[in-house]
């Protein structure tokens, strides 16, 4: 079963790189994009016997080692 992980920053916390890619793409004539925000996805197949047992073990795989809880958060999606 494929599962992806997606890490973002929560709100509030600065996104340096978000920033920079807003300002970029502000350089390059796209003024209207704002509020850009930079993540990570994180796929891998699951052994898991169903799609609520695949999302569960990626749920404790994210708060065990792949995000940052004190600044990230994610979301789990199992197909």
């Amino acid at each position: 079963m494929k599962v992806k992980v997606e890490i973002f920053l929560k709100p509030g916390v600065l996104d340096v790189q978000g920033k920079a890619i807003e300002a970029a793409l502000g350089g390059l004539g796209f003024a209207g994009v704002t509020d850009v925000r930079v993540g990570r996805v994180i796929t891998f197949d699951s052994a898991a016997a169903d799609k609520t047992a695949a999302e569960a073990e990626a749920r404790q795989m994210a708060d065990r080692l792949l995000a940052n809880q004190v600044i990230e958060s994610y979301r789990v999606e199992a197909a």
